[in-house]
């Protein structure tokens, strides 16, 4: 990975921020979490263009005399091959680094004006700074920048969803009615594909579509672009949604607020809406909270969780086909590239019924590569896959019934002590996230610890979270919550028909990158008694890929941990056999190393 140099974007940038149009102190380009109204692809791609960083979850800062990319553990190698001299790299969830937000308090002048959301209003103000919405100010200094994409819409029914949208909407106003709200703007992209059923037809990595809904008591507007709007789709939402131009929100906004503020109403705001959005229909006549249509996509209902199972009983065959026909390969001499080995594994999932597309770019990386916790191989500068060092592969499907994320980590001849010894302490912490049982009422963040135990008994960790939510048929990380080391996490407790992964990992910058990753659904576990009445959960897995025996270093696991290990295997041997051909390679791999240690 190389730098770009970014000296003269900046400069551009700069220049307009001093105009008298703008005159701002500070700009800020969002994240993959700024879950705005627009594809987290372009929120990437301004900040990739201004900052020379590809990764997927940033921040950038550029103020008039600095500019600070904020970014964390999985990305701290990336990000400091990729930045050049202009930039501060700020390893965000380290002592003494800021946030980005106290960054902006604590750094900037009084009396500073800062594009970006509404949250830090007060802690600004008490410095004599402000927020001020602008227009995107990269696109306006980006030559050459890629036309907004338009995707058309496929309809989903309830054979995957369980639910109509006429369900949801009714659903959510029962919220929104119990909330005391006049109505509410829905403005995630994931949000309103689920409320709807809806997806976009173009699918590479989300099936999301630029658009705005607002719910009311009496009303639904949806908003979308001219060609996400077909007869096919008028159709599928019925008389009861009214289909309006996507651009035309903003003026509805405007016009809701006058009659918001005459009857001395409130409508919800989601505490991830762009400010824009707030602005335009008066900030005193709003109120913020986490979108009750984000907690309810995050409980899957019985339709989706099968849904779930099957398409990853495909996917982990998938998956193993494409274990079996690299590891056949690489014995036999063949050079592939990294680059190469994530083109096969694609063929081998478009192979499988119901695929649509990959639910993020393929992680397939060798040796040194695999410690780059995101990385992306590209040609012409992939690594060859070296069978000499440890081959980690995170990848993962869309499906009409289900979205995957998996990870597994392989050697393809002879792993050192110390590799066997770290994959192992890596492999006691997926057992122990995966055997987990636990009262109602904790959360991720609670159960963190025990996917790090094995780690830090030899001095190791990882900088990412444990686990994530999964979308069906949606965005392969959701929310609202995850498992880490994160506080935020605490505020949401898992509950029965979530998903979650489960994903430690050890890395070694410039050595290799060990991860071990399946997906879970949370369920009702069956104790022996109830303390309290509260019910306990555990975890379902439903990735179903075996683990290598030979990185496994027998004599650090304990009893039940070869327990676990041999039930999980008998279960992948049991339940993906069917979907592999008889005598083919993949199905000979799979009963090799599905086995009993």
């Amino acid at each position: 990975m190389t730098a770009t140099n970014t000296t003269s974007r900046l400069q551009k940038l700069r220049a307009l921020m001093q105009s008298p149009e703008h005159n701002v102190t500070a700009f800020v380009v969002p994240s993959e979490d700024a879950h705005q109204s627009e594809y987290v692809a372009e929120c990437d791609e301004r900040r990739s263009y201004i900052s020379g960083f590809t990764g997927s979850a940033g921040l950038a800062v550029v103020a008039l005399d600095s500019a600070a990319l904020f970014t964390d553990g999985r990305y701290f190698l990336q990000a400091s091959q990729q930045l050049d001299s202009n930039w501060t790299l700020m390893k965000s969830g380290l002592p003494e680094v800021p946030t980005w937000q106290e960054y902006l308090v604590k750094n900037l002048p009084a009396g500073s004006r800062i594009a970006d959301a509404y949250k830090l209003e007060t802690d600004l103000a008490k410095v004599g700074s402000s927020l001020v919405p602008v227009a995107n100010l990269v696109d306006l200094i980006w030559e050459n920048r890629p036309a907004r994409p338009a995707s058309k819409l496929m309809t989903l029914s309830t054979k995957t969803t369980g639910r109509t949208h006429t369900e949801k909407i009714q659903q959510l106003r029962k919220d929104l009615e119990k909330k005391g709200v006049a109505g509410f703007v829905v403005s995630g992209l994931d949000e309103i594909a689920w409320l709807f059923n809806l997806r976009g037809a173009d699918v590479h990595c989300n099936p999301v579509f630029f658009s705005y809904a607002i719910v009311t008591p009496d009303y639904v507007n949806l908003y979308l672009q001219e060609k996400s709007t077909s007869a096919e789709v008028r159709e599928h939402l019925g008389a009861e949604v009214v289909v309006k131009s996507y651009e035309t929100v903003f003026d509805d906004l405007r016009v809701l607020s006058t009659n918001l503020k005459a009857n001395k109403q409130k409508f919800l705001l989601g505490s991830r809406t762009n400010l824009a959005m707030a602005v335009a229909l008066g900030k005193e006549n709003t109120t913020e909270a986490r979108s009750p249509v984000t907690d309810a996509k995050a409980i899957k209902n019985e339709t989706e969780m099968e849904g779930i199972r099957q398409c990853h009983l495909r996917d982990s065959a998938a998956l193993i086909n494409y274990f079996a026909w690299l590891e056949e390969q690489l014995a036999n001499g063949v050079e592939l590239d990294e680059a190469d080995g994530a083109e096969r594994l694609q063929q081998f999932r478009a192979e499988q019924a119901g695929f649509v597309g990959l639910s993020f770019d393929t992680i397939s990386s060798t040796g040194p590569n695999g410690a780059i916790i995101h990385y992306k191989p590209e040609k012409p500068n992939a690594a060859r896959i070296n069978p000499d060092l440890v081959y980690l592969c995170d990848s993962g499907g869309q499906y009409i019934d289900g979205t995957t994320d998996v990870t597994r980590t392989l050697h393809f001849k002879t792993p050192s002590a110390h590799e066997k010894r770290c994959f192992t302490r890596v492999l006691q912490g997926h057992i122990s996230i995966d055997s987990a049982v636990f009262p109602d009422g904790t959360s991720g963040y609670l159960l963190d610890i025990l996917a790090r135990r094995a780690l830090w008994s030899d001095g190791l960790d990882f900088r990412h979270g444990t686990g994530h939510g999964v979308g069906a048929f949606l965005n392969v990380h959701e929310g609202p919550h995850g498992c880490g080391t994160r506080i935020a996490y605490n505020d949401i407790p898992l509950v029965p028909g979530m998903t979650l992964t489960n994903e430690p990992g050890y890395y070694e910058d410039g050595k290799f990158g060990i991860r071990i990753e399946n997906v879970m659904l949370v369920r009702k576990a069956n104790t022996l008694h109830n303390f309290g009445g509260r019910g306990y959960y555990g975890f379902e897995h439903v990735t179903l890929v075996p683990m290598q025996i030979k990185l496994i270093e027998r004599s650090l696991l304990t009893h039940l941990e070869i327990e676990w290990l041999n039930a999980y295997h008998a279960e992948c041997l049991e339940k993906v056999s069917p979907f592999l051909a008889k005598d083919s390679p993949g199905l000979k791999w799979l009963q090799r190393e599905a086995v009993s240690i």
